[in-house]
């Protein structure tokens, strides 16, 4: 089986942009901007995984997932945790980690409702090539002028605790049952749901993954081809086999649930 190319889809967002790099035309100025581009499952073969690129002007939402018991408990298949790899980021760029100090639930609630929730989050400096693993439970936020790849089990469930004012819909009562109201800590990549490996390809490497697993290959960068076929940056190419890469020179970040190998011939 050779590595297929992945669909896009576009998806507006209030905090979006009509100026995206990374691989992507820039629209019109009067089309609605874009915040993310989703990689979309195959027809039919619902997947693990899930690939998209946000797009940031302004701050998104303060929101929080559920783990995996959490999100059973209310009827879903499984729990979201997610992980960022930041491709660009104005100099003042800053990521919601986690709360600046520990709070009650209540306290929490109370910051969610009078919008001193803003004030609570650890707002951190980000920059190009930071990665962030987010565990559920973790109330987060990206900030303005923000271009990440983010990979994320593949479901849409997300609790909005506060979104400055727009007219959308919060969930509080669900994302206060499931937040941790606590500072944030980097957890080990031993126990991240996945697996995450960023790579320069020259010349030919095969990306071999764990028997039967998917793998996800993103060009973040550069030009060659994936199995023979030519790919380029903004692409995800999806595959249950050894992917064979040849590239002088591209940037390419792979994601697979579980430990794949990457080796030059």
């Amino acid at each position: 089986m050779t590595a297929t190319r992945l669909s896009t889809i576009r998806v507006e967002k209030p905090w979006g942009r009509t100026r995206l790099g990374a691989g992507f035309d820039d629209l019109p100025a009067q089309q609605p901007a874009i915040g993310e581009i989703w990689f979309a499952d195959p027809p039919g073969d619902p997947l693990p995984l899930m690939v998209k690129y946000l797009f940031t002007s302004e701050r998104l939402s303060i929101q929080v997932h559920p783990d995996d018991a959490q999100a059973q408990k209310r009827g879903h298949a499984h729990g979201k945790e997610e992980c960022w790899i930041v491709l660009d980021a104005e100099p003042d760029a800053t990521l919601g980690l986690g709360l600046k100090h520990a709070v009650s639930l209540e306290a929490l609630r109370r910051a969610a409702l009078d919008g001193s929730i803003e004030d609570l989050m650890d707002w951190r400096p980000v920059k190009r090539g930071d990665m962030v693993y987010l565990p559920a439970g973790t109330v987060h936020a990206i900030g303005a002028g923000i271009t990440l790849v983010e990979v994320q089990q593949n479901i849409d469930l997300t609790y909005r605790l506060y979104d400055y004012g727009r007219p959308r819909e919060l969930h509080l009562d669900d994302g206060i049952a499931v937040a941790r109201p606590l500072p944030y800590v980097a957890p080990a990549a031993m126990d991240w749901k996945f697996t995450l490996e960023r790579t320069a390809i020259k010349g030919c490497h095969v990306i071999a993954p764990a028997s039967g697993q998917p793998i996800w290959c993103v060009a973040i960068a550069g030009t060659g081809t994936m199995d023979g076929q030519i790919f380029g940056p903004g692409q995800c190419w999806l595959a249950r086999a050894p992917v064979r890469i040849e590239a002088e020179a591209a940037d390419i970040l792979i994601a697979s649930p579980s430990p794949f190998e990457i080796r030059g011939i």
